[in-house]
């Protein structure tokens, strides 16, 4: 009988295909200059399209190339290059892992014989390792480079992570942090019967609290505003491999409704990672226009919607996954009536309402949309 995978054999699995990746394209760009050709190297075009049948964002057909030879490309053919060999030397050959911010200083320098510098902001930095993980098939994760984590998680699960053996109902008050990596995590239990993701820590706080996660039996995930990749990739490797419907609660406005959609659908600034990233069987159960109707919540506990918050609406009426007649009247509405709400304006019933009260509804009547 084979032993199941420790995390850190999944991990070390991971990071030999990553340097396989890097390998590969080197030779090509080492080939070419061999055969007395321009090296470059082929990428997919960021642009990210619909699939109604996958139902989330993927990256178009379109291809690029970035060619050394080619003026507008020679900065970031080098930059990109650059990229891949500290990803290679630094980090994946020694099990290391760092930010994106320790990455640009680790890039950051001078040209040899030259005074031009290598990278000029983060910005840049930022945007050569997207590239790169576009032109490797692979997510920025796999290279061992991430951003900071938000993600706070709670429920009656046990993990192994790096050897070490991590119980989410014992984690104190703060839960257990998501880390940026998850993949080589590996779940020893699981006692859920789905996920329920909050947008805000502070409503993730109180449903904590009051033992909702007990109550329901799930797992209760939490962000600081628009989720990070850490989080999303651990709510859909749960969803997938625990087969966990998954709900999310958001406030009442188009960027809580954009939170919810990016979980769903992918992020449209990065297609190349719903693959990775999107649960796609993720549906919304957090705070709609109609709900301030039905809750008769008061002008007074709701806020005004600000300019951003009407072109973003607008933007939102256009997208092919906001299509439904539900979608298209909460947009509206939201332009129509200037006012949004947060999740907390609830407590204008008690702090408990939300947890006694709006989410066993939502709960008990399948109040979730598609």
């Amino acid at each position: 009988m084979l032993m199941p995978k420790t995390s850190e054999e999944l991990r070390r699995e991971q990071e030999l295909r990553s340097m396989k990746r890097i390998e590969e394209m080197m030779r090509r760009i080492q080939d070419s200059i061999y055969k007395g050709m321009p090296p470059e190297f082929e990428m997919p075009v960021r642009k990210g399209v619909f699939d109604p049948e996958k139902k989330r964002l993927v990256l178009g057909t379109s291809k690029t190339r970035r060619r050394y030879m080619n003026v507008a490309h020679t900065r970031k053919f080098m930059q990109t290059l650059k990229v891949a060999e500290t990803c290679y030397n630094e980090l994946l050959k020694k099990h290391k892992t760092t930010t994106i911010r320790d990455l640009f200083y680790s890039v950051l320098g001078t040209i040899p014989g030259t005074k031009i510098q290598t990278f000029n902001d983060q910005t840049e930095s930022n945007l050569v390792s997207t590239d790169l993980e576009v032109a490797l098939g692979l997510a920025r994760e796999d290279l061992n480079l991430v951003a900071e984590s938000s993600g706070s998680v709670v429920g009656d699960v046990v993990i192994e992570d790096n050897g070490d053996i991590i119980d989410w109902s014992k984690m104190g008050s703060g839960g257990w942090s998501v880390p940026s990596v998850v993949d080589h995590i590996v779940f020893k239990k699981v006692n859920a019967k789905f996920i329920l993701y909050v947008e805000k820590k502070a409503v993730w706080n109180r449903l904590r609290e009051d033992n909702v996660w007990k109550k329901y039996k799930c797992v209760l995930v939490a962000t600081r505003g628009q989720s990070d990749r850490g989080t999303r990739r651990l709510i859909k490797r749960m969803s997938d491999e625990f087969d966990l419907p998954v709900y999310v609660f958001t406030d009442s406005d188009p960027y809580g409704w954009y939170i919810y959609s990016v979980i769903k659908y992918g992020s449209m600034a990065l297609p190349h990672t719903s693959e990775y990233l999107a649960t796609t069987r993720a549906k919304f159960a957090g705070m709609s226009m109609d709900d301030l109707e039905k809750y008769d919540i008061p002008k007074s506990h709701t806020l005004p919607r600000k300019p951003a918050d009407i072109k973003r609406a607008k933007e939102m009426l256009k997208y092919p996954w906001f299509q439904s007649e539900f979608w298209q009247r909460q947009l509206k509405k939201a332009i129509q009536t200037k006012r949004k709400a947060e999740l907390q304006s609830l407590a204008k019933y008690g702090i408990e309402f939300i947890s006694e009260k709006y989410i066993p509804d939502k709960l008990k009547n399948q109040d979730f949309v598609d």
